[in-house]
């Protein structure tokens, strides 16, 4: 960091511009997002992914704004001004309240800025990772297996939870800052200017570089929103299932959903095929000839031989008599957040009407881009 004390003519005043204009669109922006994004990811169910990955996609198109402008920006806004070494770190954590006063950032916050920085650009990557993985959408679709979106899943999230924390110690470290300094640091993020005092630390004036950062910026847009249109699109295509899926779905639909056939495992569609005589309280008996033909497409075609998330949920589910999915574990906690009141709706009606709230079920991807819980209809 190098800064040098300010010359002092024995007054105090206001106005030092320190921030710019960018940097302080910049740090509220991601606030927002950053915000939006835990709260959606953390709090909302999944029918709200797409505010989720707008959110984040943002975030990590700020970061990369962010890192541009540390290059081009003007004095306090770039890196190699405030890019501390560890002993500038100790040093200043050691002094406490004799510490030299910094018009920009202090050693310990400039650090802050750049975990807080590395761990978004980390929850970017992980969140596409796991988009991939599990969804099989985004950039990452066709490289993961649908095996490691529980990992990557679980990856993201811890990441977000070492955020959270590094967010609480940066507010309480902006708060600490400005009770031993006896200023409003939060403030000077906002109107961007801050007191000089005696003694304070600050740095050679640097130009900005507008014109190329501007380019790099505007590049970045157009790349972000390309990145988000195509990682809300839907998922990859399963395989194709075959003309056998009209015999299935004319035997099976009449009385409820057909089901995909990766949304069980092999075993589970030859126990469930073997004792059509008492399915579920009904004879659903078929013609020998037609029931094994659907018993060996459906296990051809089962939780084993797809790789989606619904199919890698349902692989390890063992039964000694047929058990309908929604009396499931898997399925009722994936429902766990939802009413029992919700599935008595008429536009609803049952647990099984999966067509209901995803338009996709017939795919067998459950995509949560593709929920919608309908509201029961006015009287």
């Amino acid at each position: 960091m190098r800064e040098v004390p300010a010359p002092f003519d024995g007054l105090a005043y206001d106005g030092h511009l320190v921030w710019d204009r960018f940097t302080r669109v910049f740090h509220w922006g991601l606030v927002a997002c950053v915000s939006t994004a835990l709260v959606s990811g953390f709090l909302l169910d999944a029918s709200w992914i797409r505010l989720h990955l707008v959110s984040g996609s943002l975030a990590i198109a700020l970061v990369t704004a962010r890192t541009v402008w540390g290059f081009t920006g003007p004095t306090y806004a770039r890196f190699s001004q405030f890019l501390p070494s560890y002993r500038q770190a100790i040093s200043h954590l050691r002094a406490g309240a004799a510490h030299a006063r910094h018009i920009g950032h202090n050693p310990l916050a400039a650090l802050m800025v750049f975990v807080l920085l590395t761990l978004i650009v980390g929850l970017g990557l992980t969140g596409v990772a796991s988009l991939g993985s599990g969804l099989k959408s985004g950039p990452m679709a066709a490289s993961l297996p649908a095996s490691q979106g529980h990992i990557w899943s679980k990856i993201h999230e811890l990441a977000a939870f070492a955020l959270l924390s590094f967010i609480a110690l940066h507010i309480g470290g902006v708060v600490l800052e400005s009770r031993r300094s006896r200023e409003n640091l939060a403030r000077s993020m906002i109107n961007g200017r801050k007191e000089m005092r005696a003694g304070d630390l600050t740095a050679p004036p640097r130009p900005a570089q507008r014109a190329l950062a501007a380019l790099f910026i505007s590049g970045l847009v157009i790349i972000a929103t390309g990145a988000i249109n195509r990682m809300s699109q839907s998922p990859l295509p399963l395989p194709p299932v075959g003309s056998m899926a009209l015999v299935y779905s004319d035997e099976c639909a009449a009385c409820h959903m057909a089901y995909h056939p990766s949304l069980r495992p092999a075993a589970s569609w030859q126990l469930m095929m073997d004792k059509l005589d008492s399915h579920f309280g009904e004879d659903a008996t078929l013609p020998k000839e037609t029931g094994d033909e659907i018993t060996v497409w459906l296990v051809k075609h089962s939780a084993e031989t797809v790789d989606s998330k619904p199919a890698t949920l349902w692989t390890g589910l063992q039964e000694t008599l047929p058990v309908a999915l929604p009396n499931t574990d898997i399925w009722q906690r994936l429902h766990g957040s939802l009413a029992d009141g919700t599935f008595t709706r008429r536009t609803i009606h049952s647990r099984s009407n999966c067509f209901a709230c995803h338009r996709d079920a017939e795919s067998g991807w459950f995509s949560p881009f593709q929920i919608s819980v309908p509201k029961e209809p006015k009287q």
